[in-house]
Parts: C-alpha cells; sequence; structure tokens
C-alpha cells in the first residue's frame, strides 16, 4: 500500500529550479496526503515566479506518476501572497535568491580565461553605481581572486554585531573576496566542498545590506566547480564575456549550455577585446570583428555591447581605479555606462517588454 513517506521520499527527486538541492530539503513541500491510491501534495513556495511554480509542479508530477501503485493524483503549487507574490508577478526576472535586501544577482561568466570577465565585472559594477544604483561585487575565484587589486582595496573586512562581515567599500561598491582574507600571495590549496561552503558563507554570512544589483564574478570555464557555483548561488541571470575570435566563441557556447543546466536566464552576452584605434585612428581589428553579436543573434540572445581595447581600461585595473571610475565620459567608460545601461533594462524592464 502506497504511504505519505513513499510520496514524500520520491519527491526529493525533484529541484528546485537553478538549485542543486531538492524541494523537500528545502522544507517546500508542506502537505503530503495518501489514501486508497490518491495522492493529494502541497508545495508553498517563499519566492518564486510562476514559470519556477508551474515547472515544480510538472516535474513533481512526472516523477510521482512512476510509482505504479498510484491511481489519482492532485499538486497543488502556490505562490506566495502579499510583497513576495508582487515580486513574484514580475515573471522570469524577478529576485528568486530570497536573499534579505538583495533584489537581483547576477553571474558574469566566461567560457575560458583571458577574455577580461573580471576587468568587465569590475567596470559594470562601478558604471551601475555611477548610474544610482546600490551595488555589490562578490568575487568567487577562490583560486585566483583579481577584485582587491582592480578595485584598488586590501583591508580585512571587519565583523559587525550580527557577527557578519562588514563588506569593504571602494568607489561606490561592496566587495567581498578571497584576496581580502589571504597574506600577501598565499595560495588556497582546497578542494571542492570548502569553496562551496565558503561561497555560501560570502551569501549568507556577508552584511549586504540593501542592494539593487550583487554582481557575481565567476571562475573563468564551465566545469565541475562553475556549475556548482551556479547552483550554490541564487542567480536572477547570467552574462557571458567573449573575445571576437572563434576560440572564444566556441566556448561561449558551452557558458550558454552550463546557464541552460542550472535554469539561469542569460542576460546576455559582451564581445571584450573587440577593436583597437591606433594613435593615428587606424581601427585595428586584432581578433577579428564582430563574432559576439553574430553568435548572440545565432543564440537569440541579447547582445549587449562590444568593448574596445584601451590602454586606459588596463591602467585602471593596474591601479585599482577603473576606468568609469576615473574617467565616464571618456572613450572608455562610455562605453561600459552603456553596457551597465542595456544590462539595467535587460533586469528592470524585462517583465514589461
Amino acid at each position: 500500500m502506497l504511504t505519505d513517506a513513499e510520496i514524500t521520499e520520491t519527491l526529493k527527486k525533484v529541484r528546485y529550479p537553478g538549485f542543486s538541492r531538492d524541494i523537500v530539503s528545502f522544507g517546500l513541500v508542506k502537505k503530503v496526503a495518501v489514501s486508497q491510491g490518491a495522492a493529494n501534495v502541497l508545495i508553498e513556495l517563499t519566492s518564486g515566479s510562476p514559470e519556477v511554480a508551474a515547472q515544480i509542479k510538472a516535474d513533481a508530477e512526472r516523477a510521482l506518476r512512476e510509482l505504479t501503485e498510484l491511481k489519482h493524483l492532485y499538486v497543488e503549487v502556490k505562490l506566495p501572497s502579499g510583497p513576495a507574490a508582487a515580486n513574484a508577478a514580475r515573471g522570469a526576472w524577478s529576485n528568486r535568491s530570497g536573499v534579505p535586501g538583495i533584489e537581483r544577482v547576477v553571474a558574469i561568466a566566461s567560457g575560458k580565461g583571458g577574455v577580461g570577465k573580471s576587468t568587465v565585472s569590475v567596470n559594470l559594477a562601478c558604471a551601475l553605481a555611477h548610474l544610482g544604483a546600490r551595488v555589490g561585487l562578490l568575487d568567487c575565484d577562490i583560486y585566483g581572486p583579481s577584485i582587491p587589486l582592480m578595485m584598488g582595496i586590501h583591508r580585512r573586512p571587519t565583523i559587525d554585531d550580527d557577527e557578519k562581515l562588514e563588506p569593504p567599500v571602494n568607489h561606490g561598491v561592496k566587495l567581498m573576496s578571497m584576496g581580502f582574507l589571504l597574506e600577501g600571495d598565499q595560495p588556497v590549496i582546497w578542494r571542492g566542498p570548502m569553496i562551496m561552503k565558503t561561497i555560501q558563507q560570502f551569501i549568507s554570512q556577508v552584511a549586504w545590506g540593501e542592494l539593487d544589483f550583487l554582481l557575481v564574478d565567476l571562475p573563468p570555464g564551465t566545469g565541475d566547480a562553475q556549475l556548482s557555483l551556479c547552483q550554490t548561488v541564487p542567480l536572477d541571470g547570467g552574462v557571458i564575456v567573449t573575445t571576437p575570435q572563434e576560440a572564444s566563441l566556441g566556448v561561449v557556447r558551452k557558458g550558454i549550455a552550463m546557464f541552460e543546466k542550472v535554469n539561469v536566464p542569460i542576460l546576455g552576452i559582451v564581445e571584450n577585446m573587440s577593436y583597437f584605434i591606433t594613435p593615428g585612428g587606424e581601427r585595428v581589428e586584432i581578433f577579428g570583428h564582430g563574432g559576439g553579436r553574430a553568435e548572440a543573434e545565432r543564440q537569440e540572445l541579447a547582445f549587449l555591447g562590444e568593448i574596445p581595447i584601451f590602454t586606459e581600461i588596463r591602467i585602471g585595473g593596474d591601479t585599482g581605479i577603473p576606468v568609469v571610475v576615473a574617467q565616464p565620459t571618456g572613450p572608455a567608460g562610455s562605453v561600459f555606462l552603456k553596457v551597465a545601461e542595456r544590462l539595467r533594462e535587460r533586469l528592470t524592464g524585462a517583465a514589461k517588454a
């Protein structure tokens, strides 16, 4: 005879979209009742969108119908009421995170290293702050943290009265990085579980306060570490950084597949190192040109913009004063501001589009 315990155990196969944990371990299954081969299941979400609710309902029904003893099935998925429900009604771009005070969590990723992903992350964070947003930047590259150097701050975070880390602030952006916790060039020699625990603490044990956007600078690549990070950090969307040449674009497709695998919507593609202007005014396309835009069109994704090679961008990263801060109206700074404006529109205006 079918039991409540068997139903609950089967529901452990149902993952919350975008996470590696199941809906039972999240405590979302509120009621299971079985009688004469008929099962009634109540699932209550604390956040999320109607699309997320529909997916959970479909996945739960699919899993339970595999039970041969089950004759009738009714699964109800409830969205929250009140302010949380209004947030959920905004659709796929609404905050799924449940992190108090943080409106949007966005990952900046690249399929491979060397494409300037951290440079883009730093300047986008500063550009959003320049546009008036409350911004945080989380450096998830545990092995090679570069955000402290690029943002020009190296002091250790303090502890507040709630025993949470106070994120250092520079250029109007709240920051957290493993680089703040290391001495000099001390290496991090950790296995995956330690990294996951640290990232979780950087989300839940840091006093981020009220933020409009938390940008997450992911480590390069699309392996297990990146997949786990995408499942650990509650993401509202991802941005993929590439360079124009085919070698990078081939890996971009893997990055797109990575986000799709963990149910994270892709906000768009940024083409970095797009071209170079010589002192004489000649345009040189060192790595080719237009590959990022073409790939975005091929994948039916938004193209957020192309960033040329400017010496000022490199200088900003080396000196800890990003070019958006040093020269916001200059050629390099204005490019990042335009990309930031498009990203903000994608996040805050997508539900209206």
